[in-house]
Formats: structure tokens, C-alpha cells, sequence
């Protein structure tokens, strides 16, 4: 069984041979969500994967997976965790074990009249990283700044830019 130390040596030989090759410039991304009918259910598909997404009984869902706020926790946590393993490789920082645990807060009043003042996104982000490692704390601490500086979906909750939106009819209706 691979431990988490060999992989981080896989991890930099990739890194290295991609730093190496000739930069290409921005990646697109792309995600695709349609609901379904009679539940409501999500399902977004970025490339060859399916995640489901649902609301819990209480937002008339059937909770068969997580909601929104919940995904976007997750998000994070994934990113967070991925950049831990990216700069670990990089600075050469030994790892036995690595989690990170995301936290946050949802206010569904917020969709509600009269609750203005209630955040309409999740808020109160926070994470903790639970690190096995020989590493010294300087090390540790290092590390751990090199992650703040380049994650990116840390750094879009941080300073989020601007999204654009459109309405497209997928059946056109004739004038009324």
C-alpha cells in the first residue's frame, strides 16, 4: 500500500514535467446542471462526472445529496486539501496524513421577505487542517502560507469577481 509520502513524490515529478512543459494559458471549465422533473434534483455533470444535489424534506427535496452552500464547503475543503499536497510536494514537506475540515453558515431567512439584513450566501467560512508530519512548525507554517497565497477557490471566496448571467428560451414561445 502507496502511503501518503510516496505520493507526494509522484506529485512532484508531475509537477516538475507540468512546470517544464510549454505554458498553454487559461484552462475553460465547465459545468452543466439540469433539474429534474417531479423532484427537483440536480444533477451536474463536468466532464465524464455526475454529482447529485438535492434540498433536504424541509425544501421540499428528498436530501440525495448536498445541497448548494453544503457542495460549496466542499469546494473549498477539496481545494484547500489539493494545494496542501501541491505545495507539500513542492517545498519538499513530508506528509503522513492530511484533512482538512471546512465549516460555514447557511441562513435560509434569507430568502424570506423582510430579512434584509440576513446574508444570501454562506458565510462565516473557516477551515482546520489535521496534519500527520515530521515537519518542523516553520516548515509547517510556511506551507501553510504558500497555500493561503495560491488557492484558488480560497482566494475567489476572498475576493470574488464579478459573474454574468443570461436567459436563453430552450423552446420558444410565440409572441403574446
Amino acid at each position: 500500500m502507496s502511503t501518503l509520502r510516496e505520493y507526494l513524490s509522484q506529485k512532484r515529478a508531475a509537477l516538475l514535467a507540468r512546470r517544464a512543459a510549454p505554458a498553454g494559458g487559461p484552462v475553460p471549465l465547465h459545468a452543466h446542471v439540469t433539474a429534474e422533473g417531479r423532484s427537483g434534483v440536480r444533477r451536474i455533470r463536468i466532464r465524464d462526472h455526475r454529482i447529485l444535489s438535492d434540498s433536504g424534506p424541509d425544501f421540499a427535496g428528498y436530501d440525495l445529496g448536498p445541497g448548494s452552500p453544503e457542495l460549496q464547503a466542499g469546494v473549498l475543503g477539496s481545494c484547500v486539501t489539493h494545494i496542501f499536497l501541491i505545495k507539500a510536494a513542492e517545498l519538499e514537506v513530508p506528509l503522513d496524513a492530511l484533512e482538512v475540515d471546512v465549516r460555514a453558515s447557511y441562513d435560509p431567512r434569507a430568502q424570506q421577505p423582510g430579512e434584509s439584513g440576513v446574508p444570501v450566501h454562506p458565510y462565516d467560512f473557516r477551515y482546520e487542517v489535521l496534519i500527520d508530519s515530521p515537519a518542523s512548525d516553520e516548515e509547517l507554517g510556511r506551507l501553510h502560507a504558500e497555500v493561503e497565497r495560491v488557492c484558488p477557490i480560497l482566494n475567489l471566496l476572498r475576493a470574488p469577481q464579478q459573474i454574468t448571467g443570461t436567459i436563453v428560451r430552450s423552446h420558444p414561445t410565440a409572441a403574446a
